[in-house]
């Protein structure tokens, strides 16, 4: 499945400091949907190059981190049970900032 994700707020610098990524994310064995729990978990492993603490918690991303899937905010859709489709934009954000 094709996808578009960007990381802003700090989290691009996890990895390598690019903030877009169109990436092709294969389902997972056995499944004919996507979810938002199956994409942190290939982001965690083929795109975070470094401190995958500072962007997950768990199995979700870490308190803090905006997360957006077609501009919605993921807790209007159902946050890892949101299900992805073919060429659908997620971004992510940190809102958190030192000063």
């Amino acid at each position: 499945m094709h996808l578009t994700l960007e990381f802003g707020g700090g989290l691009e610098l996890l990895c390598e400091s690019v903030k877009f990524h169109n990436v092709n994310v294969d389902l997972p064995k056995g499944a004919d949907k996507l979810s938002m729990r199956d994409l942190l978990a290939w982001v965690r492993t083929n795109l975070i190059k470094e401190r995958p603490e500072m962007f997950m918690k768990g199995e979700s991303v870490r308190p803090g981190v905006l997360v957006l899937v077609n501009d919605c905010d993921w807790e209007l859709s159902g946050q890892l049970d949101t299900t992805l489709e073919e060429k659908d934009v997620v971004v992510f954000i940190s809102t958190l900032h030192g000063g």
